[in-house]
């Protein structure tokens, strides 16, 4: 999730470029002139203030971190960070880590992780199903209702999910005017739901090192991910941690009465989605 260093970032050079785009300094034009010609593409990490760049080229490999006009602290102290550390910060769910990714940096992995996630969850479920129901006929018919069993899970999880994304949009669509005079940035919201829901990568581990604490850890990965939901919320549309952890319930709330719809169908779906279901080992 995380990315480190100047090679994960947008171009954040302060004097390199033409005076006409906003972002240089050429023929002794001092840089401070053309900084406010820039449309403000970044954030700074700890106050969430608006800025032209990250850092200032100076030639020679000279660089120089921008300094934040309102909290006088460096824009983006990561861009100096190893990935390592940038990843560390992230599981912490520390505020300035998920800025640092969500507004300063390119990303555009959120369609192959969430259906790398979708995979691993469903993998969960299909094999608490295959484990709830054994079979040792090696029946060829067998293998193949065993197959569709996954892509059934699948699809029942992508579903869930998209229910879960629809609570959390609804709720903001409805709360948030009464507090703001825009309307929230979906695209962003969403790309950050889909990055902060990593932690279902962890089920899969969980899943092949079993042991009697396997059931406790895939609670805690289903808290955690929520967490990193709730931070990636707050982080992407500035808002109180009320309203995110509302946001939060609501897509809950959607997401469980989809799980109650599927059992009344009576479709096992592996999960009742608050806390990972578990089968005795």
């Amino acid at each position: 999730m995380g990315t480190g260093g100047r090679s994960g970032l947008r171009s954040g050079k302060g004097n390199t470029e033409e005076v006409a785009g906003g972002r240089g300094n050429t023929d002794g034009v001092p840089a401070s002139l053309s900084v406010d010609l820039t449309p403000c593409r970044y954030r700074c990490i700890e106050c969430n203030q608006e800025s032209n760049e990250l850092y200032r080229d100076y030639h020679h490999g000279v660089l120089k971190i921008t300094i934040c006009k309102s909290c006088q602290k460096p824009v983006d102290k990561y861009i100096e960070y190893d990935p390592v550390i940038i990843l560390i910060n992230a599981i912490l769910c520390k505020a300035q880590a998920y800025r640092h990714i969500l507004f300063n940096t390119k990303i555009n992995m959120h369609g192959k992780l969430c259906i790398f996630c979708l995979l691993c969850e469903a993998y969960l479920r299909w094999w608490q199903l295959q484990d709830s129901n054994q079979n040792s006929d090696p029946d060829d018919f067998i293998r193949y209702a065993k197959e569709w069993d996954f892509y059934r899970m699948f699809a029942i999880a992508s579903i869930e999910q998209a229910a879960f994304f629809i609570g959390i949009f609804a709720f903001l669509w409805v709360k948030q005017p009464m507090t703001e005079n825009k309307k929230p940035n979906f695209i962003l919201l969403l790309k950050a739901l889909l990055l902060s829901s990593y932690g279902k990568l962890l089920l899969i581990p969980a899943v092949i090192w079993e042991h009697d604490y396997t059931p406790l850890c895939l609670k805690l990965i289903k808290v955690f991910v929520l967490t990193s939901n709730f931070q990636a919320i707050r982080v992407s549309l500035n808002m109180s941690r009320k309203l995110s952890f509302l946001a939060i319930l609501s897509g809950l709330l959607l997401e469980s009465t989809m799980v109650y719809l599927f059992q009344r169908m009576e479709w096992d779906v592996g999960s009742d989605c608050a806390i990972y279901k578990f089968q005795e080992f």
